[in-house]
């Protein structure tokens, strides 16, 4: 038998088309401080010449496991849009703005459609996160992830004045905790949600999400990029996380001096039913529930007294539910959720 790449498997054919279909789309999120085009050996962006001394803020992720429910239920595009936003959203709680973003898709087998909807969801993501998708890299590798399997990672550079970067130095007692709608799961607990679930659930109706369980799991993560800039560049903020693999805990705590703690009124918000139907299902523990999932704050933001009103405003401008959840108090540097 006579070899060729194809026949390894690696078909050219196909990835010379996608990356032509990337080279349009992409296009859409460009602006003005970038340089070329798709497909050189590099992407090339200018320094937005308004800051005065800048500092990049740089960001990498994927969406983990929640693209095994993708493949399940054939849908695609929106796990481009969770690769923007894990990304995109680390970024902004800094204070940055997000310039431009780049893709790894690496596949056993280019499919076609399921590439050209995680693109879609891509380009979608850049452009509500107000950035450039300026490069990218997909990869045939079938000896790894065998003919139907993929995998996402995303990267995305901000850049925000060095005396204006956002990293909870200035948090202190009694600044008041307000806590930002998430759009249910977002991207993170499914590897304790599969197992929780069997394969069939997925396709199941509920009546109290009004879609099948997989359309409810697959609804993408919120990008709170041009908010957080919004607020940063007004300065109403003193910090920001986002809740992302470690809960509220886990992520809150990452952004308090020493000799401060946070104290959490677990029933100052809503939570949405989907965390309700993932509990139950599962007999999990309430205290499990809230380290690993966001139980709908996709944000948290800390600030002073007298700024939460005009957070709030602005916060229902995009169309975001916001609720003051806690207060700052000094002690040991913890995280209470009572």
């Amino acid at each position: 038998m006579v070899l060729n790449y194809k026949k390894a498997g690696v078909d050219e054919g196909k990835a010379g088309k996608l990356v032509d279909f990337i080279k349009e789309k992409a296009k859409k999120t460009f602006t003005e401080n970038v340089i070329g085009d798709i497909g050189f050996f590099g992407g090339f962006f200018k320094i937005p010449l308004e800051f005065k001394n800048p500092v990049f803020v740089s960001s990498t992720d994927g969406v983990g496991t929640k693209i095994l429910i993708g493949q399940i239920m054939d849908i695609y595009k929106n796990l481009g849009i969770d690769l923007v936003a894990m990304n995109c959203n680390d970024v902004s709680v800094c204070g940055a703005k997000v310039l431009f973003f780049l893709d790894y898709i690496a596949v056993g087998e280019i499919k076609g459609r399921r590439e050209k909807e995680i693109i879609e969801g891509i380009v979608e993501g850049c452009k509500v996160a107000e950035c450039s998708l300026i490069g990218g890299e997909i990869s045939q590798m079938k000896d790894i992830y065998g003919k139907d399997g993929f995998d996402l990672a995303g990267f995305c550079i901000g850049i925000v004045e060095k005396n204006e970067i956002i990293d909870g130095k200035k948090v202190k007692k009694n600044n008041v905790l307000i806590g930002i709608s998430s759009n249910g799961v977002h991207s993170n607990g499914f590897s304790l949600i599969r197992k929780i679930f069997k394969k069939r659930d997925y396709s199941k109706y509920y009546d109290e999400l009004g879609k099948t369980l997989g359309e409810e799991l697959l609804k993408p993560t919120h990008i709170y990029s041009p908010f957080l800039y919004e607020i940063s560049s007004y300065k109403l903020i003193n910090a920001s996380c986002h809740i992302t693999g470690g809960g509220i805990e886990g992520n809150l705590i990452r952004v308090l001096p020493k000799k401060t703690k946070c104290i959490i009124n677990k029933d100052s918000w809503e939570v949405p039913i989907i965390f309700k139907i993932i509990q139950k299902t599962g007999g999990i523990f309430e205290k499990e529930m809230f380290n690993v999932f966001n139980m709908g704050l996709g944000l948290i933001l800390i600030a002073e007294k007298e700024r939460v009103e005009k957070i709030l405003e602005i916060a229902n401008k995009y169309k975001y539910k916001p609720y003051i959840i806690g207060e700052v108090d000094e002690g040991e540097r913890e995280v209470k959720i009572l």
